[in-house]
């Protein structure tokens, strides 16, 4: 088994595709541990504001596999497998971490580089795995939080109940 660390995010009927996302994970692996949910302003086009959560789980697939059946959910709740990357999203799941795994596995770059560059991943990351390092700088998620400058892009929490 593989600790495994994903990102989810929407910006179409945010709720009800995040709870899709959410419930198909517990569904396939068990136990979540979720962080908080952020709003956020969209990165690199003009759409909608995104609900963005961390999902830690334990995985029994292989790092492809596993895309492959993220790719299978997203599609099942209606992204299209061919959008382009800065467009609005029903769900998108992304793998952060897989175990401390650094490299390209099946096509899967880990850690996923956005941990370092996006708020909306590093902040719930902390939140869910604050005492984790990052397999490649090897500080702390909660560690790389804090040294983030916050001026980059705006979050803020929601409240939701699954």
């Amino acid at each position: 088994m593989a600790r495994v660390y994903l990102s989810l995010g929407s910006n179409i009927q945010r709720r009800q595709h995040l709870g899709a996302g959410l419930e198909a994970l517990r569904s396939r692996f068990g136990a979540l541990d979720l962080s908080p949910v952020y709003e956020s302003e969209a990165i690199g086009f003009d759409g909608d504001p995104f609900y963005n959560l961390v999902a830690g789980l334990e995985a029994d697939l292989s790092v492809g596999a596993l895309q492959r059946w993220i790719r299978e959910v997203e599609a099942a709740h209606g992204r299209a497998p061919n959008a382009p990357k800065f467009s609005s999203r029903t769900l998108d799941i992304d793998i952060l971490t897989y175990d401390d795994w650094v490299g390209q596995y099946e096509g899967v770059q880990l850690p996923r580089p956005d941990i370092l560059t996006n708020a909306y991943v590093l902040l719930p990351l902390a939140d869910v795995a604050g005492d984790q390092r990052h397999p490649i700088t090897g500080l702390t998620y909660a560690r790389l939080w804090a040294d983030y400058d916050k001026s980059r892009q705006r979050l803020w929490p929601v409240t939701l109940d699954w």
